[in-house]
Parts: structure tokens; C-alpha cells; sequence
């Protein structure tokens, strides 16, 4: 098991490219799996389920994922963990369902360390924060794609992004429900904060650190 963290913004093409090849290798040579920690400049990717409408202002670059989904946002601000494992390797029979519950909880067991509590909706893909006055916002987003039973793509936490980019696309196609950050619900966490709490989360929920 490896982690990586980039430290300047990612080029998402690149990430991509990065993502194929690391797959590739696993595949083919048993290569480690991998999280990977980082960022991207302002864009919008549209999933295999994505709907043209749902791009409401193309004031950023928009690129096709080929992760499962509709449309989301990354940008400064905002934790992405690409997830790299080999789901032969980790379940006695690999099952994607298992694997995007357990993003879930890795997220929900994330947040709990910073006195939020995340939850997971029917019918709405990523977690969600009810508000003290009970809107329900989004605080992360989850895409995954499988190849060989390997994973790609992973999570997008929100910590402290601008929330007006959002607002060019109707996040994961939910019209209905907004979107926050651990910044907006006032927590001063830094990004090593959440690094750390991702990493320590992610042996209690896949196994190892």
C-alpha cells in the first residue's frame, strides 16, 4: 500500500494518464495499490451519466471522467483521493457496492473527527450535513470507475473550496440540496489536518494504513 500527495495542482488530463498507467501495473505486475492526495485547478467533469443540461455556465474547463456519475466540480480547496486497490485482493468476492460503502464510511469516520457529522442518503450519491435549520448540502462527492477489478477515481471532500464555482452545474444532478465545506460549517481545518484524518481513517474502514 502506497500514498502520495501532490503538493501543487494537478493537471486533470495528467491525473488521468497517471490513474491508467498505475491500474496497468497492478494489473500486470502486482504493483501496490495506491491513494493518491491532491488537487485541481477550477473545472468541471461530466461522468457516464452526465446530462447536458445539467451544465448550466461553462465558466470552466469541462472534461469527459469516464467515472460513473453525472457532473461535479474540483478545484483549490478541496481534498481529492484517487483510490488505486485491487478489489480481487481486498474481498472474497469483489463487489463494487461494498467498495463505494466503504468510501462512504471513510468519509462519515473522516468528518467525525472534526465534530461533523456526515451522512449517506438514498438515492443521492456522495454524504451530506443537515444544517441547523434542516437543509440537507453535500460535503462530498464519490465516482468511481473499475477496470480488471482495480478502482479509479475515489473522493472530493470539500474543505475549504469556493462554493460559487459550484453554481455552474447542478452537482451529481440533485437540483434540490446545496453544497457546503468543512470552512462554511466553521471548522479551521488545514489540508494536513484532513490528510491525517483521512489516513487514519482508512485503515479502520479497508484494513490497513
Amino acid at each position: 500500500m502506497e500514498w502520495k500527495i501532490s503538493e501543487n495542482l494537478v493537471d486533470y488530463r495528467a491525473a488521468l494518464e497517471f490513474m491508467d498507467e498505475r491500474v496497468s501495473a497492478i494489473h500486470k505486475d502486482g504493483g501496490n495499490d495506491l491513494v493518491w492526495f491532491l488537487q485541481h485547478s477550477a473545472l468541471y467533469t461530466a461522468g457516464t451519466s452526465a446530462k447536458a443540461h445539467d451544465l448550466l455556465d461553462q465558466r470552466f474547463p469541462v472534461y469527459e471522467a469516464g467515472r460513473g456519475g453525472e457532473h461535479t466540480y474540483h478545484g483549490p480547496g478541496q481534498r481529492i483521493a484517487y483510490v488505486m486497490l485491487d478489489l480481487k485482493k481486498r474481498q472474497k468476492t469483489p463487489d463494487i457496492r461494498d467498495y463505494i460503502w466503504r468510501l462512504e464510511e471513510w468519509i462519515i469516520r473522516t468528518l467525525s473527527e472534526f465534530g461533523v457529522v456526515g451522512e449517506r442518503r438514498s438515492g443521492r450519491v456522495g454524504i451530506w450535513v443537515v444544517r441547523d435549520d434542516g437543509r440537507e448540502e453535500k460535503i462530498a462527492a464519490i465516482g468511481v470507475r473499475v477496470r480488471h477489478w482495480i478502482t479509479m477515481h475515489g473522493i472530493a471532500l470539500n474543505v475549504e473550496p469556493d462554493l460559487s464555482h459550484f453554481g455552474g452545474i447542478v452537482p451529481c444532478g440533485i437540483r434540490e440540496h446545496g453544497v457546503t465545506s468543512l470552512r462554511a460549517l466553521g471548522v479551521d481545518a488545514t489540508m494536513e489536518d484532513v490528510d491525517a484524518a483521512l489516513r487514519h481513517q482508512f485503515k479502520s474502514v479497508f484494513g490497513e494504513s
